[in-house]
């Protein structure tokens, strides 16, 4: 019965992550990670916390224990204290702020907080056997293709377009991101980290997974990540670009909280799109996309050497790019020795992502409950 009771609870608790704007679909391995996370009192708990709000929005102590049923919120708060040291919990501040706690979101904690750090430890080699178990191309498409609204874009490598270009769009480059943060840190990228531990080593940068403001207070009070200045942001940038890794951002114009730096080997959002597993646009926000001035291209075969989706074939004698997959990422426009690749902005999209990073996920939220 007790264990009747027990899984009852993680799969009530499975489908309440469901339920999250950026939500962990709900299925018979969540359920299992969920078990192996957490007890039938601490899965009850987190029943308690609001799943109608954005990623990094927090309830108070207060408002989690009235949801509870209890009337002792000192006690609740020693719970979300041990379940935030263990790197299960979000915790942050209020407009007014006060300290609060929220559930970890798709994208924003879970998995990553088991790999953030990059540790070697049993609990992260078991977290990432059961986190790819989990995370199948069924499941990553309910997470990011759920909503018309991306919660996600790419952003061109900065030298991948021309200065007017970047004078004109400049909240499509890296550098008006992170003139617009106030706060820095860098984690490891936990796709590369988890890939890792499961035995399978990738060869890029892994100190490249880049938190802004209220998330880079998280995960550097948190030991996830070490504090950076702007500039030492800018040069992990530099370096990610020159590894040929992919840029993406919040789908947001301000206020961005993370910029990830990815590759086609081991990350979830470009290797799937490698791989050809879910499509481009039900995954991502891409705003840019490839073009060629056959005038003075070579036919090198550069560009089809290192793009990350492989989205370019030359066997033809010249360039052919499918538009379908090209993520606009400009990695073929810096290595065009010809001058010959460029980026231009899409015409079948908004040209603007949504103003800030609380509206973006407004717009999901309102997306998903009208699904």
């Amino acid at each position: 019965m007790e264990d009747s009771t027990i899984h009852t609870t993680h799969e009530r608790l499975a489908k309440h992550l469901a339920a999250l704007g950026m939500g962990l679909p709900a299925t018979a391995d969540l359920v299992e990670i969920l078990q192996r996370l957490l007890t039938q009192d601490e899965a009850e708990l987190l029943l308690a916390l609001p799943t109608n709000i954005a990623p990094l929005q927090v309830a108070t102590v207060e408002q989690i224990a009235a949801a509870a049923g209890v009337d002792q919120p000192d006690e609740i708060e020693v719970a979300l204290d041990r379940l935030l040291a263990r790197g299960l919990l979000y915790s942050g501040r209020t407009l007014s702020g006060e300290r609060g706690y929220a559930l970890l979101q798709a994208g924003f904690g879970f998995p990553q907080t088991f790999f953030w750090a990059g540790e070697e430890s049993d609990e992260a080699r078991e977290m990432a056997a059961m986190v790819s178990k989990y995370a199948n191309r069924h499941v990553l498409r309910e997470m990011y293709a759920a909503t018309p609204t991306k919660a996600y874009r790419y952003v061109p490598l900065d030298l991948s377009l021309t200065a007017d270009q970047q004078a004109v769009y400049p909240q499509h480059a890296m550098d008006g991101v992170l003139d617009r943060a106030r706060t820095f840190a860098v984690a490891h990228c936990p796709c590369r980290v988890a890939v890792g531990l499961r035995g399978h080593a990738c060869e890029h940068p892994l100190e490249v997974c880049l938190k802004f403001d209220e998330l880079a207070d998280y995960v550097v009070e948190r030991g996830l990540a070490r504090s950076i200045t702007r500039e030492e942001a800018r040069g992990i940038v530099r370096a990610s670009a020159e590894a040929g890794l992919v840029h993406f951002v919040d789908n947001a114009l301000g206020d961005v909280k993370h910029n990830c730096n990815c590759c086609g080997d081991a990350c979830w959002n470009v290797g799937t799109i490698r791989r050809r597993k879910i499509p481009r646009d039900s995954l991502m926000a891409t705003y840019f996309l490839r073009t060629t001035t056959r005038e003075t291209c070579s036919s090198c075969g550069m560009c089809a050497e290192v793009c990350p989706v492989h989205a370019v074939d030359v066997e033809s004698g010249e360039p052919d790019v499918d538009l379908d997959w090209c993520i606009g990422c400009g990695v073929c426009v810096t290595r065009c020795a010809d001058g010959a690749a460029g980026l231009a902005l899409r015409t079948d999209l908004a040209h603007e992502p949504p103003p800030d990073f609380a509206a973006l996920h407004r717009t999901i939220l309102g997306e998903k409950s009208e699904a």
